[in-house]
């Protein structure tokens, strides 16, 4: 381009001019550009959620039940759904085509799902390893509609989009609405009488909150605390929060995640007590809110999985916590008067929820219904508790993967039904048995809420079993229990 600095006279002054009108003419035609391509990708946007629809799912689960094998068999039976008979699409053969596809959102990482698979069916069949952040993954599914409009409409395509994420995360929107002080009195009243918080309270008893902050204290009660929530949630406690202090990931050692419940009292200005209010605060702020802003407020439908074998097992303080788990997630559900809540809502609500005993395969059959039972009893009382009304909920006993086989045994010269498996421990094959759950689910929950130390008339056990080798029929998944009953729940409506 020429200089006009060069010019003169009426030269200069007509090359000025042309300058600027081709010059304008081009910031025109960039901002034309632009706009066309906006009007093209929103067209797109329409088009696409009127011809190919997209459901959200999320996936959690409270304490090791089950998340990372529920996906991955829920993927591979929807793309190969010989065991799906209980999934009306799939029964009457209106799903011509499942597939993986990329997923929308680039930023998140994507659920390894060949890996886990792999794992689960290769030929030294291992449990996966638990996912520890939050992960997505799309499956796209070609639908031929049935009935009446079949010969009028051509098969259509329905985007279902997973987004895993850990169930301690969910737990964690009950603290929004509750300040330091109620977060600590709630949360030292129920650590009083466990024997896994025996370190933190020990380290607490040392503390004045009132004193000026001391940073290595404050780490120190801070790891306490710390280890209490892992030992609680190793032994089938659900209400572990908060629950990035469990998988902390790039935040490890900041001061967000460097706080701990303390007694009640007046905390001055640089005190221990102050700042670690002032910590709780940044957390529901810089991580909590931004979790729920982002990702859980774009749900659909949504999966709670529960190992709720394992909170019997454990007895009846930890059902206690996972019925006011479950009222607390129910709670997260419904925004209510929560004006956050209602920001990032924004009038959506979550359309579905299934809450899911998972390792129905500990159990045999004849036990599956008296597990449902409880899950429906804790769900009932959730419900009540969170003062519902909302979704539609629903609870299940699944397994996302079968691991065992049944038996009936001679025992004490009566017939007992069992499960036979290899045991995760040594790999030996053994027969198992873990307890005759009751007919009422009362008989539990009951002595739950009345604080009860221990089961009275049964001691229920329970084993970790190993995935079995599999040998798979061309278009058949792994082998489950009910896990077609679930997705109909949850996606039947759609397709």
């Amino acid at each position: 381009m020429r200089d006009p600095r060069g010019l003169e006279g009426a030269e200069g002054a007509a090359y000025v001019v042309g300058w600027y009108r081709r010059g304008r003419n081009l910031i025109i035609g960039d901002i034309a550009d632009e706009v066309a391509r906006r009007v093209e990708r929103a067209g797109s946007a329409v088009s696409g959620a009127f011809l190919e629809p997209t459901i959200r799912l999320g996936v959690t689960g409270l304490s090791r039940a089950g998340k990372t094998v529920f996906i991955t068999s829920l993927v591979a039976n929807l793309m190969n759904r010989a065991r799906m008979g209980q999934l009306r699409a799939a029964a009457q053969g209106a799903i011509r085509a499942a597939y993986l596809q990329p997923q929308p959102d680039d930023t998140l990482p994507r659920f390894d799902y060949e890996t886990h698979l792999a794992a689960l069916t290769g030929p030294a069949p291992h449990w996966p390893d638990s996912t520890r952040a939050i992960s997505e993954l799309r499956l796209s599914l070609k639908v031929q509609p049935t009935g009446l409009v079949a010969g009028l409409r051509g098969p259509r395509t329905l985007h279902l989009d997973i987004v895993d994420y850990p169930g301690e995360w969910l737990l964690d929107l009950g603290l929004i609405e509750k300040d330091f002080a109620q977060w600590s009195r709630e949360t030292l009243e129920r650590l009083e009488n466990r024997p896994q918080a025996e370190a933190f309270r020990a380290a607490l008893s040392g503390a004045d909150p009132a004193a000026k902050l001391d940073e290595p204290q404050a780490q120190a009660l801070s790891a306490a605390f710390t280890g209490y929530l892992r030992a609680a949630r190793e032994d089938g406690y659900s209400d572990c929060t908060p629950g990035r202090f469990l998988l902390p990931g790039d935040l490890a050692g900041s001061p967000v995640l460097t706080f701990a419940p303390l007694p009640p009292g007046e905390h001055g200005r640089g005190s221990l007590g102050r700042e670690f209010a002032r910590r709780y605060e940044a957390y529901k702020r810089e991580v909590v809110k931004p979790f729920f802003r982002d990702h859980f407020a774009r749900l659909d439908r949504q999966v709670v999985l529960v190992d709720a074998l394992g909170a019997i097992h454990a007895g009846p303080q930890a059902v206690e916590d996972m019925r006011r788990a479950m009222g607390d997630i129910l709670g997260a559900f419904r925004p209510g008067q929560n004006n956050f809540l209602s920001q990032i809502f924004l009038g959506r609500r979550i359309e579905r929820i299934l809450f899911a005993a998972t390792k129905a395969d500990h159990l045999h059959h004849s036990q599956h219904a008296k597990l449902t039972a409880i899950m429906e009893a804790l769900l009932s009382d959730a419900k009540r508790r969170a003062d519902y009304a909302g979704a539609t909920t629903a609870a299940l006993s699944i397994a996302g993967l079968r691991a065992t086989t049944e038996d009936t045994v001679t025992h004490d010269g009566r017939a007992l039904d069992v499960v036979r498996g290899v045991l995760l421990e040594d790999g030996r094959r053994a027969a198992f048995h873990p307890g005759h759950l009751p007919e009422d689910p009362a008989h539990l929950l009951t002595p739950a809420r009345q604080g009860a130390p221990a089961w009275l008339d049964e001691d229920y056990a329970i084993m970790r079993f190993a995935p079995q080798p599999l040998s798979l029929k061309p278009g058949e998944g792994p082998p489950h229990i009910r896990l077609d009953r679930a997705a109909e729940f949850l996606i039947g409506d759609r397709l």
